[in-house]
């Protein structure tokens, strides 16, 4: 959503965006200043989590039965968080070109993973009489996709190895967003794949298992090929195809062997370090069910995994070398040590010769019972002439029936209407526990406190400052003005302004026009927002949402931030209900932008709150879906949301009060 200046009234009114840091200190009501506090905060769920994790894994460890136990459990909770996955259905494969070379040919294929959904891949058979083993290639985040995962699938074939080399979505011939003629409309597969992932986690799925259910088909192919021996196969991936690789093996019991390269780390170290990944490398909920990285690799023990880092890879090496240690004891626990290694290079990120020799030595050690060290000779590279599989170079200008992916969730959305009206045909306490569930929040039962942090003197009225604060919750900073007489007929106004209260309240014909009708005004910063927006150096810009690490850490803990914000709702709300000054007047609450949501689902939640006015906002998660070229889209991420209601829904539900869009 394009954000948009605040409006309190019906008029239009001019918002002064371009404070001071002197000025924007004036309208500070916190005691403190830290501008790093909200990720602070959420931070301590995070370790909390992962600290919880570390004593299970710890009793685990006391015998094979105990880590049997765990690792059988790891994946029962992988599987309630990965998604809804599709049915099979046929893979409608076409070979459209081969391509003889030295020792080896080449079969360029196309697939349907699910209907409509082409998949673009490569086919490397060896010379000789097979069966042969065989194994997958993840391609890492590169925008010629397979193209330049060549060399690992070349080292393989030359070493008597069936290699499928796949396009993930977003890369190679598969980007989604593109325009007529094909070309991206993005800066590449890692804004593709955030992008892509808002949409479809509102609808329960991402872009994570869509990359998961590519590759189980493009597995179910590989499997029915005559020269593949079926008990022989394994998976590698680097980055991104690392990523897949990690999430692909703890769910396929037909793989044998893996190879996961510059991805493996610890959660936890890497977003307190850096933050979060792009929208394909992460899945909602992992810190909640406590899956760390390492989890998603022993969920496939006592198979053999190997590990592969660089000393100076983006890629936390001391997490790296943490996991690698902490499988080595969840494979002795399970008798089988030797089956997990790691191998560690004096480089950066990638796969480059040494790794792609280690790999395939690994690969040949447990599937064809030869340890002798493999080496790279032949430097031949392949042009996307002769590997690329469709007549222009991108499937959506090469197939007119494609389904992208925001296609994909858009019919996905459509087909659970039904489901949503059924939903929406239970009694109100059992709608609001889902409400509440998809918030990640609860009613809060402990009481607020309230903290006069100073006061301003405006022109013709005072401004009081304050923080309200609850356990466990981050404290909300406010400014009140109390007009000199509060009117019979005067309102409570509370103000949510995206671009921080400051801005209103250094607006005096704004302020003024409230105090004249006699309304006391509250100025709101909820978490995240106003004296607490997270800095924009670490959040980058290829996200294309100013608070992404924040928004993907609270879903990444279960407690998604629009939730934690409708909480802060309710923290004003006890605040207004207990000033002596404004209990005895409605509540009025004005929102824009990415508060939009906050404020409706606030509104269903507490009958306190008797009109809402929202400006430049969202009014359905389907203009999410539908549109994934937006900006902050993931302030307003609820998980699988959209199989129970739409925001239009909780507005119907409340009653006599009011919510009304005003552009």
């Amino acid at each position: 959503m394009n954000p948009r200046r605040f409006s309190i009234t019906l008029a239009a009114v001019v918002i002064f965006g371009g404070l001071s840091v002197r000025a924007q200190d004036n309208f500070n009501a916190l005691p403190w200043r830290m501008t790093t506090a909200y990720n602070a905060y959420l931070l301590r769920e995070v370790h909390t989590q992962y600290a919880e994790r570390q004593l299970e894994l710890a009793d685990a460890l006391l015998s094979r039965r105990a880590m049997e136990k765990y690792r059988d459990d790891a994946r029962e909770r992988y599987r309630a968080i990965i998604g809804d996955l599709p049915q099979k259905t046929d893979l409608n494969l076409r070979v459209t070109g081969t391509s003889q070379q030295k020792g080896f040919r080449i079969e360029k294929i196309v697939f349907e993973s699910v209907p409509h959904r082409h998949v673009t891949a490569d086919l490397y058979i060896p010379e000789g009489k097979g069966p042969f083993p065989a194994t997958l290639v993840f391609c890492g985040h590169a925008a010629n996709g397979k193209v330049g995962d060549q060399r690992e699938a070349l080292t393989f074939v030359r070493n008597g190895f069936v290699v499928f080399v796949v396009d993930p979505v977003g890369q190679g011939e598969r980007f989604q967003l593109t325009d007529a003629t094909g070309k991206d409309l993005t800066r590449g597969a890692t804004t593709e794949h955030t992008l892509l992932n808002t949409g479809l986690n509102l609808v329960g799925t991402g872009v994570a298992a869509c990359e998961f259910w590519d590759n189980v088909r493009a597995l179910d192919y590989l499997e029915s090929r005559p020269e593949v021996d079926k008990d022989r196969i394994g998976c590698i991936g680097s980055s991104g195809g690392g990523t897949q690789a990690a999430y692909f093996i703890g769910l396929e019991p037909r793989i044998k062997v893996a190879v996961v390269c510059s991805y493996v780390s610890e959660r936890e170290r890497t977003l307190e370090l850096s933050g979060p990944s792009d929208g394909c490398q992460h899945i909602p909920y992992e810190g909640r069910e406590h899956l760390e990285i390492g989890d998603f690799l022993l969920m496939m023990a006592p198979k053999p995994v190997y590990i592969m880092s660089g000393y100076y890879d983006f890629v936390d090496y001391w997490g790296a070398a943490r996991t690698f240690a902490e499988l080595k004891r969840v494979y002795a626990a399970l008798g089988e040590p030797e089956k997990v290694g790691m191998f560690s290079l004096e480089g950066g990120h990638g796969m480059p010769k040494p790794k792609r020799e280690a790999a395939v030595t690994w690969f040949r050690t447990w599937l064809c019972n030869d340890r002798t060290p493999v080496h790279e000779s032949d430097e031949t590279r392949l042009t996307e002439k002769e590997l690329n599989c469709t007549p222009t170079g991108q499937i959506n200008t090469s197939y007119p029936d494609e389904i992208t992916l925001p296609r994909y969730a858009s019919a996905l959305s459509r087909d659970l209407g039904a489901q949503r009206s059924a939903f929406l045909k239970n009694d109100r306490a059992t709608i609001t526990a889902r409400v509440l569930e998809l918030l990640g929040v609860s009613m809060p039962t402990n009481s607020i406190t309230v903290e006069n942090t100073g006061s301003i003197t405006g022109r013709d009225y005072p401004i009081r400052k304050l923080q309200i604060i609850r356990h466990g919750e981050m404290p909300v900073p406010c400014l009140v003005v109390y007009p000199e007489t509060v009117s019979p007929t005067g309102c409570v106004v509370v103000c949510l302004n995206e671009g921080g209260k400051a801005e209103i309240a250094s607006n005096n014909t704004t302020i003024a026009s409230h105090v004249n009708r006699g309304d006391i005004l509250v100025l709101c910063d909820l978490r995240g927002f106003g004296e607490t927006t997270d800095p924009s150096e670490w959040n980058d810009p290829k996200y294309w949402n100013r608070e992404y690490r924040n928004a993907m850490i609270s879903m990444h803990i279960g407690r998604p931030i629009m939730g934690q914000r409708v909480a802060d709702v309710m923290s004003v709300m006890d605040f207004v209900s207990s000033d002596p000054q404004a209990k005895a007047h409605p509540i009025k609450l004005v929102a824009n932008g990415v508060y939009g949501p906050v404020a409706i689902h606030a509104a269903y939640l507490d009958p306190r709150i008797n009109d809402v006015e929202i400006t430049g906002s969202i009014r359905s998660f389907n203009d999410l879906v539908d549109n994934p070229l937006q900006h902050d889209a993931y302030s307003s991420i609820l998980y699988g949301v959209l199989k129970y209601y739409d925001l239009s829904d909780l507005m119907n539900m409340t009653g006599n009060r009011r919510i009304r869009f005003l552009d």
